[in-house]
């Protein structure tokens, strides 16, 4: 009787599943417009630069190297994490800096050692990590 019981509860409940599912899928907005909101893309595509505020682009002015260098590349230049070249240090860069800026900004893209790639910045264009290096350059 045990057995039977539990079968019988498996199979109401079963029941009552399928009838909701059906029940759901019967009540569901099939229109085309609601269709069309179900599969619309969640997202958009938008170049490095702008910002989209309710559907309208808004080109943003580059951060300052400065602001770059405070946000991201301090953490490891200001005091040497990681084997990176400290800000200041003539002697560090100097070998750095003769192998010029094609070299320095390819290694601040893809990574070097043990910079991440873009130096973890990876919202930074191509403008603002230039203004980041020189910056640094300037300290």
């Amino acid at each position: 009787m045990k057995l039977k019981g539990i079968l019988l509860r498996r199979l109401m409940l079963s029941t009552v599943a399928t009838i909701s599912l059906i029940d759901a899928s019967h009540s569901a907005d099939m229109s085309e417009k609601a269709t069309a909101e179900r599969i619309a893309p969640v997202g958009s595509v938008y170049l490095k630069g702008e910002v989209f505020i309710e559907d309208t682009i808004l080109t943003k002015e580059p951060r300052t190297g400065s602001v770059v260098y405070n946000t991201y590349c301090m953490a490891c230049h200001h005091n040497g994490m990681g084997g990176a070249p400290v800000v200041g240090d003539t002697v560090a860069w100097e070998p750095r800096i003769s192998q010029g800026m094609e070299v320095l900004t390819d290694h601040v893209f893809n990574g070097f050692n043990g910079m991440p790639a873009r130096g973890a910045c990876m919202d930074c264009s191509s403008e603002e990590i230039v203004f980041a290096i020189e910056y640094m350059f300037s300290l």
